[in-house]
């Protein structure tokens, strides 16, 4: 009872705001409900008078609830079939990945960037989009700020890319498992790989979607080691900075551990899509209901006067990764 009474109401507002925000990320899914919901949130913080009875239950759901989201998002990794189909894009998959990282780092450098800022949007755009900024923001204990500012640079790419690439990919006379390969690897964000796929798909007549949602996953399953990375590095800085000894256990995102135990349960007991279907679905929703709690938390015109560098990052990375996901399937003969 305590719990409700201390986070309720909160939690009742991020599901008022999410419902709506889910359903216009299902007609609209090139922009995704993440996004409406982040959007609706900000709005809404501008108009609320007394915003005091709901930041206990916001501030949960920007936090317990993205992670629950991370976790139930596991159930829909089966292993041993996205490696099996999605090994032959492993080497391009870690070239991009290593490319946006490092673009961010540079960047991060030069620009004179906030660290988390520079950490969201690089893994963003090289992992998978909303999903990689959910599962990473609490390990580096990111601002609510800091995760709306980096959603919304990755959502601007992802919008860009699904409108661009089919077109792209046939300038370049890309075959569809080049195609595909393509858009699993230059689109951060599934909702904006699944549009571009679907799109070539219906001018050539192809069936690539199915290979681009592999490759996609595949890509995702880089949360693992890059949370885990994040983690340990976190945990030495503030080491350092304390002088205070290093504990992995204190370090450690359990939650990363929870989405690996999800995605062994997947493969070894094989589960049936009747079971992991509405589990994905969940996840995707928690999401959208943690990114409400965002926007809440964000205050807009800070958000647009800061954001020139993000900005300018996001699209470094963007188009870092397009040209070498190009060249690294050139070298490979794909194309």
């Amino acid at each position: 009872m305590n719990f409700v009474k201390k986070n309720g109401a909160g939690l009742l507002l991020c599901l008022v705001i999410a419902v709506p925000s889910w359903f216009l990320g299902q007609a609209v899914p090139v922009i995704g409900g993440p996004v409406f919901a982040i959007l609706i949130g900000m709005i809404l913080t501008l108009i609320l008078t007394k915003k005091a009875p709901f930041m206990p239950g916001v501030n949960y759901t920007s936090k317990k609830i993205l992670q629950a989201a991370v976790v139930f998002l596991g159930f829909g990794m089966n292993l041993t079939e996205i490696l099996a189909k999605g090994k032959q894009s492993l080497p391009i998959i870690i070239s991009t990945i290593a490319t946006s990282l490092i673009i961010s780092y540079i960047l991060y450098k030069v620009l004179k960037l906030r660290t988390n800022n520079a950490i969201l949007v690089g893994v963003g755009s090289s992992i998978c989009g909303g999903s990689a900024i959910a599962a990473t923001a609490p390990v580096i204990d990111a601002s609510d700020e800091e995760v709306a500012q980096s959603i919304s640079v990755i959502f601007l790419f992802n919008v860009l890319a699904a409108l661009i690439f089919p077109t792209l990919g046939g300038i370049l006379g890309l075959s569809n498992e080049g195609f595909g390969l393509f858009a699993g690897t230059a689109i951060n964000d599934t909702s904006s790989v699944t549009a571009a796929a679907t799109a070539w798909d219906g001018i050539h007549g192809s069936n690539t979607l199915e290979s681009a949602a592999i490759v996609k996953m595949t890509r995702t399953l880089a949360i693992i080691p890059i949370t885990l990375a994040l983690a340990i590095y976190r945990g030495r800085k503030e080491k350092s900075s304390e002088g205070s000894s290093f504990s992995l256990k204190k370090s450690f995102p359990f939650f990363v551990l929870f989405f690996v135990l999800a995605s062994v349960v997947t493969t070894v007991f094989q589960l049936p899509a009747g079971v992991t279907a509405p589990l994905k679905e969940l996840s995707k929703f928690l999401i959208v209901m943690a990114m409400a709690a965002i926007g809440i938390n964000t205050n807009i015109v800070k958000l647009v006067r800061t954001g020139g560098k993000p900005i300018f990052t996001g699209f470094c990375c963007w188009v870092g990764i397009t040209l070498v996901s190009l060249g690294m399937q050139h070298m490979l003969g794909v194309l």
